[in-house]
């Protein structure tokens, strides 16, 4: 069963996952710079509680207690969308596009990005 991180869990996970394993100390830094002011206690809460819910695994043969993410990155944004278009949009992800597409000005790079992923995708299923 995948986990499903909460958003707090998921910006300590967004910092392991681009970073690599990293102190409590340097992911409070971190949140404190990117996020908003976090107490280095309840960041310490929060990640040995994602221990517990093996989000996270310690590795504790150093005087510092090093954190790496035990779950995969792609896995998790693939069913954290997943379950985004199923709650927002009936499951559609045609009807998403539609709403990126049409509440943004989408630059012709990246339509062009888009038209390579589709052409990809349609060449798969002939």
């Amino acid at each position: 069963m995948q986990a499903e991180p909460t958003k707090s869990e998921l910006e300590i996970l967004q910092i392991l996952w681009h970073f690599g394993p990293s102190t409590v100390r340097f992911v409070n830094d971190q949140l404190n710079e990117q996020k908003r002011a976090v107490q280095y206690t309840s960041t310490l809460k929060l990640m040995q509680i994602m221990t517990e819910k093996g989000m996270l695994e310690s590795d504790k043969s150093n005087m510092k207690h090093i954190y790496s993410p035990t779950i995969e990155e792609k896995k998790t944004k693939g069913f954290l969308l997943e379950k985004f278009v199923d709650t927002m949009y009936n499951g559609s992800s045609s009807s998403l596009m539609m709403q990126l597409l049409g509440n943004k000005k989408t630059s012709k790079q990246e339509i062009e990005e888009i038209r390579k992923i589709l052409d990809t995708l349609e060449n798969k299923q002939l």
